[in-house]
């Protein structure tokens, strides 16, 4: 399917995350260890916020090119800077490789990023996309599950309330799939961030969900690695959700569990329980 990195905390160059950790997600392009594919070259996208600017809408650049061999991204890499960014490398699991099915998706402020999949989407394609509230309808520019999934949850809240208006998605997503008589309907690790917080999620309905880890407290990292000089340089608030881990420094990751989100932000993270509504 597809790998994907979230980062929110000290500014920093993108290419310090995405090219640098010994299995980067550039790396992973090529050579996933937790993925169901090994090779994810089907697409790529990065989104990101500027620094030391109000939150308007986000920067993304998304191209069908595999990651691993891209220059423009290289380039933009070495020379953009933020304190929080998306990166996703595709697999497609059906829907065409073009430009307009890479993540991550953007509306407004928010980006949105998927791995995984609706069982049977093109059975339940048109029934789901006729519960998209008709004003965003149109704004839907390609043909995947994943930014339907996101415009269904623009649809049922995601301003408000971003936990419960992906609770209220996948709830419609099950029970539209089980209707057309499809056992296990979803399988999702999203990310979605207003530039401020950082929300992901991990659930699939036959509880067998894709990989999805977080990265530990920086000043507990520091306790257990006192000599690595990298993390002097970067705050307490920086953290990282990811597919697959970056590396294997010990005591770094950490998996999400089953049926559960997380919320990166200001202050104190938090996880909890995800139940589809």
């Amino acid at each position: 399917m597809c790998r994907w990195l979230a980062y929110s905390g000290t500014p920093l160059l993108l290419e310090g995350i995405l090219y640098r950790p010994a299995h980067s997600l550039i790396d992973q392009s090529l050579h996933s260890r937790m993925g169901v594919e090994t090779t994810n070259g089907d697409g790529f996208g990065i989104g990101w916020y500027a620094q030391d600017t109000d939150l308007g809408a986000p920067a993304v650049v998304r191209d069908v090119g595999p990651a691993w061999n891209n220059r423009n991204l290289r380039e933009i890499a070495k020379t953009v800077r933020s304190p929080l960014f998306f990166a996703h490398i595709r697999a497609s699991t059906g829907t065409a490789v073009q430009q307009t099915n890479c993540h991550p998706f953007r509306h407004g402020r928010w980006l949105w990023m998927h791995n995984g999949a609706i069982a049977d989407f093109h059975l339940l394609r048109r029934e789901l996309c006729l519960a998209v509230e008709p004003g965003l309808f149109a704004d839907i520019e390609g043909s995947t599950d994943s930014e339907v999934m996101f415009y269904l949850a623009l649809t049922l809240g995601l301003e408000e309330d971003p936990p419960g208006a992906v609770a209220r998605m996948a709830g419609l997503v099950e029970r539209t799939g089980r209707a057309h008589g499809v056992d296990h309907p979803l399988q999702m690790t999203i990310a979605l961030t207003d530039g401020v917080s950082i929300w992901a999620f991990r659930y699939s309905t036959e509880r067998r969900s894709r990989s999805l880890f977080y990265s530990s407290r920086v000043d507990s990292l520091r306790a257990l690695h006192p000599d690595l000089t990298f993390l002097r340089d970067i705050s307490d608030e920086t953290r990282l959700v990811v597919s697959e881990p970056l590396g294997d420094l010990p005591g770094a990751w950490h998996e999400v569990p089953e049926h559960t989100y997380g919320v990166v932000r200001p202050g104190a993270d938090d996880l909890r329980p995800f139940v589809p509504v």
